[in-house]
């Protein structure tokens, strides 16, 4: 088994606390998710998995590299408009430490890590 690092992995946390917290108010969704905030999550998992930053990473939004594809990228942003004021309050410590992630210097790749 590949173990990710606890950077990513709390990430992906903050992704599925947002995308829950997202269907459960606006799309009144009881207990699991909407097929669309599903697809929404397993996406942005993908990509996280797939970034080429790794733990080196910024947030999304500031990153250089826009690896979500557009229709994506415009839903993540509604969910995260609607979900982040609200999770400062339902869960704070994720709603700081990815504020602090935004802080962060995005990294430049060197040509190995582009390949």
């Amino acid at each position: 088994m590949i173990r990710r690092h606890p950077r990513l992995e709390r990430e992906e946390k903050t992704i599925d606390l947002m995308v829950d917290l997202y269907c459960r108010e606006q799309h009144h969704s009881n207990s699991d998710d909407c097929e669309e905030c599903r697809t929404l999550k397993s996406y942005a998992h993908l990509r996280l998995a797939k970034c080429p930053y790794q733990e080196y990473k910024t947030t999304c939004a500031n990153c250089q590299t826009h690896c979500y594809k557009r229709s994506m990228r415009d839903q993540m942003r509604v969910v995260m408009r609607y979900a982040g004021p609200r999770m400062l309050w339902r869960h704070p410590v994720y709603t700081i430490l990815h504020l602090l992630d935004g802080f962060r210097k995005p990294v430049s790749l060197t040509q190995s890590q582009k390949t």
